[in-house]
């Protein structure tokens, strides 16, 4: 099995680019939001390290949000909670699809958190700024402040687009990046089955 880990900036379209794949897909940031909305356990632990924001099961964004623009730590002591469910997820998730030729991981801090193996293939995600502040915008919950905590959680973009195998240009129409990604499955395919 081929895992081919999708990597950018926030707002470059790695959701939108891992599903034209094709292949089963593990969305860090729907898992989130599913543990967020489900998991008793995280909510309980939320609670005890920020009693003053989280005060009600599902968590609400709105609290994070609050939590995280009150002070700048508070967003490692949500990623302490929430970062191990994620990873065990994703554990569930490449088991479950083992017998797949390719796997596709949609995980934001992938490198950040060493989620990545060696054998991985890393695609990274270009786009122009102008489109990713657009996109950005349109988001439910869009807040500048917590945008800003989260991009400087992500590894700085030059060293992470050295670290992919392959760069994306998500800057032009649907119906080419189906072709341009169609292309590159057929080639990451060919490239791993040969070797």
């Amino acid at each position: 099995m081929i895992r081919v880990g999708i990597i950018g900036s926030i707002g470059s379209g790695k959701s939108f680019i891992s599903k034209l794949f094709k292949y089963p897909v593990f969305n860090a940031d729907h898992e989130v939001n599913f543990i967020y909305k489900k998991n008793r356990e995280c909510f309980r632990k939320l609670s005890k390290k920020l009693p003053k924001f989280i005060k009600s099961f599902p968590v609400k964004k709105t609290e994070l949000v609050a939590a995280i623009n009150s002070d700048k730590k508070n967003l490692k002591k949500i990623s302490s909670v929430v970062h191990p469910m994620v990873r065990q997820r994703m554990r569930n998730f490449i088991k479950k699809n083992k017998n797949y030729k390719m796997i596709i991981l949609d995980v934001p801090l992938l490198i950040e958190n060493k989620l990545n193996n060696k054998n991985d293939v890393l695609v990274f995600v270009k786009l122009n700024q102008r489109k990713i502040l657009k996109r950005l915008k349109k988001r439910p919950n869009y807040n500048k402040k917590v945008l800003k905590k989260l991009k400087e959680s992500q590894v700085i973009l030059s060293k992470k687009r050295k670290l992919a195998n392959y760069t994306i240009d998500n800057n032009f129409p649907v119906y080419i990046m189906k072709k341009k990604i169609k292309l590159l499955k057929n080639k990451i395919l060919n490239e791993r089955s040969s070797s």
